[in-house]
C-alpha cells in the first residue's frame, strides 16, 4: 500500500506535493516496465517517428511548399520551406524558417510548435502559435517570412486558448482571453475583435461577443478572391451553433444564417453549405440527420428559402468530411467504414441541377476503394484551384500521398504519387478482416481485426474511442504493428456506438443518459473476440485515451472480468465534477451536466471513481496523462490512482511532464510513453 496523500492536493496541477507524489509513482512504474524489451520498443518506435524517409506533409502557398519536421537532431522541429515544383518532383531542399529547438533553448522554454497562418497573398508574414509543454493555450507571434525574425512590434499575443485569423496586412480577428468576463465557463474566448496594426489591444473593436455559458466563439476570415467574408462560429455547446457573416467592406455589420442550431453552416462562394446533426424539414423537403445540402448564399439569411440535397446517409452509409475546391465540393463518405469520394459539381445555370460523379482514383480505379483503407482529401489551396491532396493508407499499407487534378467539369485530369511512407514491419503473413459484434440490444457493431493467422488464441489489443462523433477508420500500424503484431499480438479496433462511423444517430445513440451502449458495444466486441477463438480473456487487452480513457475506467469498474489488463490514458474518470475541470464544461452535451440531480442520476453510472469497490478482482491497469495537459486536468487519474493505491490494487501510474492532451511534446516522449503501454501489456497478457 502506498502512502497516503491528501486527494485535493493532487488537484494542484503544479503543487510541490502532487508532483512529489507523480515522481515517486513515475519512478515505481519505470521500475516495473523498464524491462529490455521496453527499451527495445522504445528504440524502435523511436526509429519509426524519426524516419528521414518518411513523408513530409506541405502546405503550397504561392510559389512554396510549407512543412513542419521533427527528427532526432531537431526534436522540437523546424519549419521551413523549398520550391513547390521542386517538392512536388521528389525533392528534399529545404530551406529552414524557424528552428524551434533553438528557440526554446535560447528563450529557456519548452515551446511545441502549433502552427503557422500565412498571409494571403502575399504569403509574407505569418502567425506563429507556440505552446509551452504542448498545452492547448498557446502564444502568437507575427514572424516577417522574408527575413526569418518575428516582429518585435506586430501582431503578437500573449498565452492563451483562441483563435487568429488574417483579414489584410494590417488586420487580424482575434478571440483571446482579453481580461476579466472574456472567457467562456468552458475556458474559450467570448469575444472577436479587430486588431488593426498600431493599435493596442484592448482598444480593439469588439465585433462579436458570446455567452458566458456558450463553449466559445471562433472567427476566421475567408479570402478567396471576389468572395471575401467574416466568419464567426458561435459554438452554444459542442453540438449546437450559430453562423455569422459579414462583409468586411460593410463595417463588419454581421448577419446571422438562419437555420436551427443543430445545423452546421459554412459559406463556399455563392453557395452555403449546411449539415443538420437532427431530421431538418426545410418547406416541403425534409432532409436526414448528417445530410449534406445546399443553398444560394444571399438564400441562407431569410428564415424560408429553396434547399437542395447533396447527400443523404443511409444505414450502412455516412458523410465524414466535405472539402471545397475552386469549382466542386467533394464528399468523403463511410460505407462500412470505408470511405468512398464523389464530385459535386453546381449548376452552371438555375435551370440545371448539381453534377454528381465518382472520384476517379489511379488507387482504386472508377471511385471504387479498396477494402480495409483510408482515403483522405484536401485541398491544395480551395481558393485558387481544383487540385487535391490524396491519402491513401490502410493497417498494413503505408501512406501513399498523391496529387489529384480536377477539370472545370470534376473529370480527374492526372493522379499523380508525390510521396509514399516506409514500411515499418514484415504484413507478409498479416491478415486485416472485419467483423461484426452483436450488442446487448442486438445492434451489429463492427470492428477490425489484424492478425496473424495460425497463432489463435494470441495477446489481443482492443482499442476504442466512442465519443463525440469521431470515426475510427484504417490507419498505417506504424508503431503498432513493430511493437505488437510484428511480435505476435493481434490489434483490435472497435467502431462502437458515440462514434461517428454510422452518422450523427450512431454518435448520438450513446449519448448523455444512454452512455451505457457505447460500453456494452465495446464489451460486445470483447465477447466476440473471445468466442470467436481470437484470444482469451486473459489475453485480452484494452487501450484508449481521453473520452477513450473514460471507456476504459469503465472496462475497469464494470467489466473487469472481461479483460488481463487495460491502459487508460489522459482520461476522464471523475465524472461528478468533470465539468468543473479546465474544459469540461465544453462536454455536457455529450455526458449531461452532473450539478442536475436527475442528471446525476444516469452520469454516475459511468463515473468510474465512483463505480470503484475496494477489495474487488479487478485486472491490471496502467493510467498515464500529462502535467501540461489543460484540456482534461491530469487530477482524473491521479486520483483514480490514489484511491486505487489505497485499496492496493494492481495499478501503475506515469505522468509525462510535458505533452498537453496528446500526452507527450516529442518524439523521444512519444515513443517512451508508448512503449510503456506495449510492455505493460505484454508483461500482463504472456506473463512474460
Amino acid at each position: 500500500m502506498n502512502e497516503k496523500i491528501n486527494i485535493e492536493l493532487l488537484d494542484e496541477v503544479q503543487g510541490e506535493e502532487a508532483l512529489a507524489w507523480v515522481n515517486s509513482h513515475n519512478s515505481r512504474t519505470l521500475s516495473t516496465l523498464g524491462t529490455k524489451r521496453f527499451l527495445d520498443i522504445e528504440e524502435q518506435i523511436k526509429n519509426v517517428l524519426d524516419d528521414p524517409d518518411r513523408i513530409p506533409y506541405a502546405s503550397i502557398r504561392g510559389d512554396f511548399a510549407y512543412n513542419f519536421w521533427v527528427d532526432e537532431k531537431n526534436p522540437r522541429g523546424l519549419w521551413r520551406r523549398q520550391p513547390a515544383s521542386a517538392y512536388l518532383q521528389g525533392a528534399d531542399d529545404w530551406s529552414v524558417l524557424l528552428d524551434i529547438d533553438e528557440l526554446a533553448k535560447s528563450e529557456g522554454k519548452a515551446w511545441v510548435f502549433h502552427g503557422a497562418s500565412l498571409l494571403f497573398p502575399e504569403y509574407s508574414r505569418a502567425l506563429i502559435a507556440l505552446s509551452d509543454g504542448g498545452c492547448d493555450a498557446d502564444v502568437i507571434r507575427e514572424f516577417d517570412v522574408d527575413t526569418c525574425t518575428f516582429v518585435e512590434d506586430g501582431f503578437n499575443l500573449p498565452e492563451s486558448k483562441g483563435q487568429c485569423s488574417w483579414i489584410t496586412a494590417d488586420q487580424i480577428l482575434v478571440s483571446r482571453d482579453f481580461g476579466p468576463d472574456t472567457m467562456t465557463d468552458s475556458g474559450y474566448p467570448r469575444q472577436v475583435r479587430l486588431w488593426k496594426r498600431g493599435q493596442d489591444l484592448e482598444d480593439a473593436q469588439i465585433i462579436f461577443e458570446g455567452e458566458k455559458s456558450d463553449v466559445g466563439v471562433f472567427p476566421h476570415f475567408d479570402s478567396t478572391p471576389g468572395w471575401q467574408r467574416v466568419m464567426i462560429s458561435r459554438l452554444i455547446t459542442f453540438y449546437e451553433s450559430e453562423t455569422f457573416i459579414a462583409d468586411p467592406t460593410a463595417q463588419y455589420v454581421l448577419k446571422k444564417v438562419e437555420v436551427p442550431t443543430h445545423v452546421e453552416a459554412g459559406p463556399w462562394r455563392d453557395w452555403m453549405l449546411m449539415r443538420p446533426k437532427k431530421d431538418w424539414t426545410v418547406g416541403d423537403k425534409t432532409f436526414k440527420a448528417g445530410s449534406l445540402v445546399a443553398t444560394q448564399f444571399d438564400n441562407a439569411f431569410d428564415e424560408d428559402f429553396e434547399a437542395h440535397s447533396l447527400f443523404t446517409p443511409t444505414d450502412i452509409s455516412a458523410l465524414e468530411d466535405v472539402t471545397t475546391t475552386r469549382h466542386h465540393v467533394v464528399v468523403n463518405v463511410l460505407h462500412h467504414v470505408s470511405n468512398r469520394l464523389g464530385i459535386l459539381t453546381p449548376p452552371t445555370t438555375e435551370h440545371t441541377g448539381w453534377d454528381r460523379r465518382d472520384l476517379n482514383l489511379a488507387t482504386g480505379g472508377n471511385g471504387q476503394v479498396p477494402a480495409h483503407a483510408t482515403l483522405q482529401v484536401s485541398a491544395v489551396d480551395s481558393r485558387i484551384s481544383d487540385q487535391l491532396w490524396l491519402h491513401a493508407t490502410g493497417f498494413t499499407t503505408p501512406m501513399t500521398l498523391s496529387l489529384l487534378e480536377l477539370s472545370k467539369s470534376g473529370e480527374t485530369l492526372s493522379a499523380t504519387t508525390v510521396r509514399k511512407a516506409p514500411a515499418t514491419f514484415n504484413v507478409q503473413n498479416v491478415e486485416v478482416s472485419q467483423h461484426f459484434a452483436t450488442s446487448a440490444d442486438g445492434t451489429k457493431v463492427p470492428y477490425f481485426q489484424i492478425s496473424t493467422p495460425g497463432t489463435e488464441p494470441a495477446p489481443t489489443l482492443l482499442y476504442g474511442y466512442g465519443g463525440f462523433e469521431v470515426s475510427l477508420t484504417p490507419s498505417y500500424l506504424g508503431t503498432a504493428g513493430p511493437a505488437w503484431v510484428e511480435r505476435g499480438g493481434t490489434y483490435v479496433v472497435a467502431n462502437i456506438r458515440g462514434g461517428g462511423e454510422y452518422g450523427p444517430k450512431w454518435h448520438q445513440a450513446a449519448l448523455q443518459a444512454n452512455r451505457h451502449r457505447a460500453y456494452e458495444d465495446f464489451v460486445a466486441v470483447a465477447d466476440d473476440l473471445v468466442a470467436r477463438g481470437v484470444t482469451t480473456k486473459q489475453q485480452l487487452g484494452a487501450r484508449g485515451g481521453s473520452n477513450g480513457g473514460l471507456l476504459m475506467g469503465m472496462m475497469l469498474t464494470k467489466y473487469p472480468e472481461h479483460f488481463g489488463a487495460i491502459v487508460c490514458e489522459v482520461p476522464l474518470l471523475d465524472m461528478s465534477r468533470f465539468h468543473t475541470l479546465l474544459a469540461g464544461a465544453s462536454w455536457m452535451a455529450e455526458y449531461g451536466d452532473p450539478s442536475d440531480p436527475k442528471q446525476w442520476e444516469f452520469i454516475k453510472t459511468f463515473s468510474p471513481y465512483h463505480l470503484f469497490q475496494p477489495g474487488q478482482q479487478y485486472p491490471p491497469v496502467l493510467f498515464t496523462t500529462s502535467t501540461r495537459d489543460d484540456r482534461v486536468h491530469p487530477a482524473h487519474a491521479r486520483t483514480m490512482v490514489a484511491k486505487m493505491d489505497e485499496a492496493d490494487a494492481d495499478v501503475l501510474f506515469y505522468e509525462n511532464i510535458e505533452g498537453g492532451h496528446a500526452g507527450a511534446a516529442d518524439n523521444k516522449q512519444r515513443a517512451k510513453m508508448s512503449a510503456l503501454a506495449w510492455e505493460f501489456l505484454w508483461q500482463h497478457l504472456c506473463g512474460e
